[in-house]
């Protein structure tokens, strides 16, 4: 798999580090020369000095070959307008981008970004997880301990064949992703659950163990 990474700070530097360290092919753009100098000194990723919201620096990355495009700089303009650019290239199967104010979630949503995440402690650590898929159920503690995010799988025969938008989302609990033959998916209309099923719940902290039980009892 290859993953274009812009933005070379902690969250970009994080992401590259662990995704290599999973057998991940690598890119990193990023604008300022300095910066891009250091990381190349600590990441074993490919970093390109370029913006990239330059059409030939998306290309210089060789943007047609990869499957995965990762905006994750500090700036959401930025991370808005590579998440559009990204659009016209069929090959890349997942956008994802680093929202730093909330407010703008829904424009992303609305340019076809796939997956937005935040906040910046938690950034690099569930990116990882969403772009390698974890074969085991794990646990990601998000913010201050306030959420946490949970790999699931679906036991509870109840809601075999339900649409997963009939249970969520609710005032504690939304299910962010399910996986079907190991592709994520956000759920739509026609999303239902099924047996033994993998699933991304980001859930309260109080009510972990509740979740837990109902979806996998």
């Amino acid at each position: 798999m290859y993953v274009i990474i812009v933005g070379g700070g902690r969250v970009g530097l994080n992401l590259s580090q662990s995704l290599i360290r999973e057998g991940l092919n690598v890119t990193i753009i990023e604008s300022d020369y300095s910066k891009s100098e250091e990381i190349a000194e600590l990441t074993e990723a490919m970093v390109i000095h370029g913006d990239a919201t330059s059409i030939p620096v998306l290309e210089d990355a060789d943007i047609a070959d990869a499957d995965v495009f990762v905006a994750a700089t500090g700036k959401d303009s930025i991370n808005l307008l590579v998440s559009v650019l990204c659009q016209n290239y069929d090959n890349i199967s997942k956008i994802i981008a680093r929202v730093n104010d909330l407010a703008h979630v829904d424009a992303f949503k609305k340019v076809g970004v796939d997956i937005t995440v935040s906040p910046e402690s938690t950034v690099a650590a569930y990116l990882e997880r969403v772009i390698t898929r974890p074969k085991v159920a794990d646990l990601i503690v998000l913010g201050r301990g306030t959420t946490e995010l949970l790999d699931l799988r679906i036991e509870n025969s109840q809601l075999y064949g339900k649409p997963v938008l009939d249970y969520s989302p609710t005032e504690n609990y939304i299910v962010c992703a399910v996986y079907d033959d190991g592709e994520l998916i956000i759920p739509q209309k026609d999303t239902v659950f099924h047996q033994n099923q993998k699933i991304s719940v980001l859930a309260k902290a109080d009510y972990v163990k509740q979740v837990t039980k109902f979806f996998a009892p």
